[in-house]
């Protein structure tokens, strides 16, 4: 194929992700916003007050780039899983990877498609945000980059789940017993220098950590974690899920068998 008949493709995919989960907006970026929301209004405005202040910052302050990691992550990785196994389940997906279209623009088109979504629900997360917390971007480019590179390893993570995904009760099992408990546990609530020295380490090994502090150092100017290491963890994480994911493909796990 040309580089025409590539862009073609791969814009295909892309757009036929983008419509379908703004389709059925009220199911995909309505319910993480009025989510999110609760979490500003309980934790932000009840509890915050009788906290007081994080790391310098007032408590609303401190959780809302947490919070906006945690939808980001949520939907870029629910985007990918659920379309990815209804193509699988449909038959669609077969007729994808027996096309000339090589498996890595079909990767590219999904991966784009979990990125798209969890752009959009950040966007409208961060602009229910301005309600509660006047936030001020200390570093644009760090932030942006960040967002990227988590919604393109979480998008990854959601290819590999629907992959081996047997059922639709299999796709929602590692949302719910790994990626809830990371994402909470991930700092989105507080800082790792809360902490004793021993949980401290254990908070290390949470790659959701390294995330929700890179995205706090780009809006806040704090982290936990210096910004260098959090770069460094998500693309070499983006990079072994990346190529697996592609190996996947290339050898029909899942799919063909």
């Amino acid at each position: 194929m040309n580089r025409q008949e590539l862009w073609t493709a791969y814009r295909t995919i892309v757009v036929r992700e983008i419509l379908r989960f703004s389709r059925i907006w009220v199911q995909t970026i309505f319910p993480p916003v009025i989510t999110t929301a609760l979490y500003f209004v309980i934790f932000g405005n009840l509890i915050g007050p009788k906290i007081g202040s994080m790391d310098g910052h007032n408590y609303m302050d401190f959780i809302v780039p947490g919070l906006i990691m945690m939808a980001i992550i949520t939907n870029a990785y629910s985007n990918v899983v659920s379309s990815f196994y209804s193509s699988k389940y449909q038959g669609n997906i077969e007729e994808m990877l027996v096309s000339p279209v090589p498996n890595w623009i079909i990767l590219a088109g999904f991966i784009s498609g979990g990125i798209a979504r969890g752009l959009v629900v950040g966007i409208a997360v961060t602009l229910i945000s301005l309600f509660f917390s006047d936030l001020r971007i200390e570093n644009a480019w760090v932030m942006v980059t960040i967002v990227l590179l988590t919604a393109t390893l979480f998008a990854l993570a959601g290819l590999i789940n629907a992959v081996y995904a047997k059922s639709f009760d299999d796709i929602s099992i590692i949302p719910t017993f790994v990626l809830t408990p990371l994402t909470y546990l991930g700092g989105v609530f507080y800082s790792i220098s809360m902490l004793s020295p021993f949980w401290q380490n254990v908070s290390l090994l949470n790659p959701v950590l390294y995330m929700v502090n890179g995205f706090r150092y780009g809006i806040l100017g704090i982290s936990d974690i210096p910004v260098g290491v959090s770069y460094a963890i998500i693309i070499i994480f983006i990079i072994l899920l990346g190529t697996f994911s592609l190996s996947l493909l290339n050898r029909g796990i899942g799919i063909r068998s």
